[in-house]
């Protein structure tokens, strides 16, 4: 019983932050606590049920020497009513005998009863200690679970960044490729244009070439006379 209350007095005076700082998985670590606790507590429990026991027995016994002292009593005054003198002092002596005995019984209840008030006290005090911890070690599993989520969402967050830049690339070679496609289309204006001036002045060209040979033509039959 000594080396359990020691354990569980050390673990809860412990700086219990401190330690799970230095833990490398903090849920864990608290869990492996709460289980000694509990451990522990089972122990103390069962401890706690002996005493309380064992009053509850010392209890019993002095009520019985009690009740038997009172039956003495009774059993002496019907012997002297009787007028049985000599019945009457055996009852009475064995009353004294048993008010001995009850001395001793009060002795041994009351020590009882201050040891089951002590023990219960005690397990009342570690079962409060030991749902603080659960608490606490509830408190430490939720902050586990939101800084794992945080994690995660920091995690995608890199992902997300990085599908960023990657679009950002694709809207650089987007550009570029508008760009030479604007390029290309204004080539094929200027080209375009130019073989406009190109096909006018050929027009033109043959008209002069026609009008030429329209003369001599001309002149040809005026000759013939046709």
């Amino acid at each position: 019983m000594a080396n359990i209350l020691k354990r569980f007095g050390d673990i809860m005076s412990a700086n219990i932050n401190a330690l799970l700082d230095k833990a490398e998985d903090p849920e864990k670590m608290i869990d492996k606590y709460i289980r000694d606790i509990e451990e522990d507590m089972r122990g103390v429990k069962a401890e706690t049920a002996a005493v309380m026991a064992a009053e509850t027995k010392a209890k019993r016994e002095l009520a019985e020497c009690q009740d038997e002292i009172a039956k003495m009593q009774k059993y002496a005054e019907k012997a002297l009513m009787a007028g049985n003198e000599s019945d009457a002092r055996r009852f009475l002596e064995k009353k004294g005998e048993l008010t001995n005995k009850q001395a001793g019984l009060q002795q041994a209840y009351d020590l009882a009863a201050a040891n089951a008030a002590k023990m219960k006290e005690m397990h009342d005090k570690l079962a409060k200690d030991l749902e603080g911890l659960q608490a606490k070690r509830d408190a430490i599993k939720a902050k586990a679970a939101v800084a794992k989520t945080q994690e995660k969402l920091n995690k995608m967050g890199t992902n997300v960044s990085g599908a960023g830049e990657a679009m950002a690339a694709f809207d650089r070679m987007e550009a570029k490729v508008d760009r030479m496609l604007d390029e290309a289309n204004a080539m094929a204006e200027l080209n375009s244009e130019a073989d406009s001036i190109d096909a006018l002045a050929a027009k033109y060209d043959g008209d002069e070439d026609t009008s030429s040979v329209d003369d001599e033509l001309a002149a040809l039959k005026a000759k013939m006379g046709l």
